[in-house]
């Protein structure tokens, strides 16, 4: 059946996408509901428009673009409007739609008449609610109500002579009950024809480019013991000037096994900067500084492309490749406006020639190198994989992982907020605002921590490793500014076949001081409504951004709101997996799915904007991703929290929370100083100052 999506600027469209494709069999087109190329298009052409959900009001042309046109021009077109699209059938048709109890994320029971959409369906089944504003009762001739939340909210309609229908919830949500069903007796009702045969899938492989780096071998040996990766982080590579640290440093939690160490300082070895906007990439490598055109981006997917080497052999898939970082400001590019800049680059990226990786699971220690074809070139990199082995060999064995501490989170007196208490608690008052208006569903606030500089960056992290151990934790100097990360949350991770994962972290609490207390604290957490309902908007957020680039029906949730602890947390996390489309790299999936979603809120475009109004400064580093590209098409990245960055000018770190429907304004101020502490525990035992440790900082 063939469907024309109109996309309201939500979060949640392309959910809606994967469903219709794999209920009809065929990718519905989608435009945006400002596309001008809309009325080229031909009615004829479409079996039904569906009209996304989306942010605002009805009454607010600008919040529905042409679907108002649609509805008025295309009478004999059926539509099904979903959530913002219902509310705009309502209007359209002279129905009143008002502000009522706002539920975002919240789970209703639906009762229904049991037919046209709901035939079939069993009463009082589970459906998910987004939405702020309510279609009232009565309704007008033209229209009855369908089906009703437990609250008596209408959930659905129907026009009485025009082929048209609204759902008030969410179909598409994964915690949504017979939403395949719903949209079968769609079609049943418009007498669409749709055949929902499995979609064939094409064997997945890293694009390549026209001439890929088959001169490239990677030089290997491996040595059959782990070693320790702050001995040979301190040894090797403590006085480089751009180096990196991928530091598993909790192994064993969640799927954290590989660390990976190494510099610039090979003969391959480059660095590449890049600010937002710019029309190029600042290129650094032993030759001096150049500038080559295109985004950071574009530049990587060429790099990777032509450098494409496979590694059958390893276990891991940083057999060369790119390690960096994408800053939060990179959404430039990725189609949300910048207002702020950031000190800090907004991408900067080395490319890892020489390298030591570390299997924490089973014990060894692989080291590789990278070289041209060339003679001369292959014995310097045989050489360098001997001496490095060598010492990898003459250094202590790694140390089981630190055992998780519980850390009060008293604030320190020498910690400067950008918001104090009473700045931060008006922000949170303006987003509560925001979301009862139905402007936003969830909004993820941050603050920063300003403290003086420290003279030894990499001492930061080996004392916020022993505090915080976390399994996606890194290390990276670039030049003057380190960058000191103790994050347990996954953004992506693309394996060589394709497959790609996400693990969002909505809410946290902490840990106890004893056994009995800390399992309270863990489970109230999982149980607790406000959380869950975080958790589900952002698990919906990031099956919509897979959803762009994943085949059809690939996209699922094989863990759901999962608890997982580290020192000083307990979070609620939750696995999103897919498979990526024949023609998606994973440069292309993290652009589709940057910033992450679990650092902006929903619906993603808007409530960035919100975001940008309330912190009025950039966020840099912080929100955005590190980790590693690989030479043989997998890439695995962090979402960068938890984390300081510090330079001479001083240390900045961020920190913050969702902002949802049941916030308690003191709440969140308090969750972002416990989120912050072990950073700021860790900086005062190495204060630049000489200040002591403090016990509870």
């Amino acid at each position: 059946m063939r469907a024309l999506l109109i996309d309201n600027y939500d979060s949640y469209t392309y959910n809606l996408f994967q469903l219709l494709a794999q209920v009809y069999g065929k990718e519905p087109t989608v435009l945006v509901n400002d596309d001008p190329a809309w009325a080229k298009h031909d009615p004829a052409a479409f079996d039904c428009v569906v009209i996304s959900p989306g942010p605002g009001r009805p009454q607010r042309p600008t919040d529905l673009g042409f679907c108002q046109e649609v509805l008025d021009r295309w009478e004999d077109v059926p539509v099904l409007g979903v959530c913002l699209g219902h509310q705009a059938i309502a209007h359209h048709y002279g129905g009143r739609v008002e502000p009522g109890t706002p539920r975002h994320g919240h789970l209703t029971r639906v009762r229904h008449g049991g037919e046209d959409l709901f035939d079939g369906l069993p009463q009082r089944f589970t459906a998910v609610r987004y939405h702020s504003l309510r279609v009232l009762e009565p309704l007008p001739a033209a229209l009855r109500a369908t089906a009703w939340a437990e609250d008596g909210t209408v959930m659905a309609l129907r026009h009485r002579t025009l082929p048209r229908w609204g759902l008030q919830f969410h179909p598409e949500s994964v915690a949504s009950e017979w939403g395949a069903q719903l949209l079968r007796n769609f079609a049943e009702l418009i007498g669409g024809h749709y055949a929902a045969a499995p979609p064939e899938r094409a064997s997945w492989s890293p694009p390549l480019g026209d001439t890929p780096s088959t001169h490239l071998r990677a030089v290997v040996e491996v040595v059959d013991r782990a070693v320790a990766t702050e001995a040979l982080f301190t040894s090797r590579y403590a006085a480089s000037t751009h180096s990196f640290w991928l530091d598993s440093s909790a192994p064993g939690v969640g799927p954290a096994r590989f660390s990976f160490l190494g510099d610039d300082t090979g003969p391959l070895a480059e660095t590449l900067t890049y600010r937002t906007g710019d029309t190029s990439v600042t290129v650094r490598d032993a030759t001096g500084e150049r500038a080559e055109p295109g985004t950071i981006f574009e530049v990587l997917q060429d790099r990777l492309r032509t450098r494409g080497l496979p590694a059958p052999d390893l276990p891991f898939d940083l057999n060369g490749g790119y390690v960096g970082y994408f800053g939060y400001e990179l959404k430039g590019e990725c189609g949300s406006p910048n207002v702020h800049s950031a000190e800090t680059p907004d991408a900067a990226w080395m490319f890892a020639d020489r390298l030591v990786a570390v299997d924490h699971l089973e014990d060894r220690t692989y080291v590789l190198a990278l070289s041209t074809g060339a003679a001369d070139a292959l014995d310097g990199a045989r050489a360098w994989v001997d001496d490095m082995a060598r010492e990898v060999r003459s250094l202590p064995d790694a140390a089981p992982a630190p055992a998780p501490a519980p850390v009060s989170a008293a604030p320190s007196d020498r910690a400067v907020l950008s918001r104090d208490r009473a700045a931060y608690v008006e922000d949170i008052e303006d987003c509560l605002d925001q979301l009862r208006s139905g402007e936003s569903y969830e909004i993820c606030l941050t603050n920063r921590v300003r403290l003086p500089p420290l003279k030894d960056p990499l001492a930061y992290h080996l004392k916020l490793r022993g505090l915080n151990p976390a399994p996606y934790a890194a290390y990276l100097r670039l030049g003057d500014v380190s960058v000191v990360c103790s994050s347990p949350e996954r953004f992506l991770r693309v394996e060589r076949d394709g497959t790609v994962e996400s693990k969002p972290i909505k809410g946290t609490a902490p840990r106890g001081a004893d056994p009995v207390s800390d399992e309270a604290l863990r489970r109230s957490l999982a149980a607790s409504a406000k959380t869950r309902a975080e958790n589900l908007m952002i698990v919906d957020l990031l099956r919509n951004d897979l959803g762009r680039v994943c085949e059809v029906g690939s996209v699922g949730v094989p863990a759901y709101m999962v608890t997982e602890s580290y020192a000083t947390v307990h979070q609620l996390v939750t696995t999103v997996r897919g498979r990526l489309r024949h023609d998606v790299d994973p440069v292309a999936c993290v652009r589709a799915c940057f910033p992450g979603g679990s650092m902006t809120g929903a619906p993603k475009l808007r409530t960035m904007a919100i975001i940008d109004r309330l912190e009025q400064e950039a966020r840099g580093i912080y929100s955005g991703t590190i980790g590693y590209f690989g030479l043989c098409g997998g890439a695995d990245l962090n979402i960068v929290i938890r984390t300081a960055v510090t330079s001479a000018s001083g240390t900045v770190i961020g920190a913050g929370g969702a902002i949802v429907l049941d916030s308690d304004p003191d709440d969140e101020f308090d969750e972002v100083l416990l989120k912050g502490h072990a950073l700021v525990r860790a900086h005062a035992q190495l204060d630049a100052a000489g200040e002591p440790e403090r016990s509870t900082p």
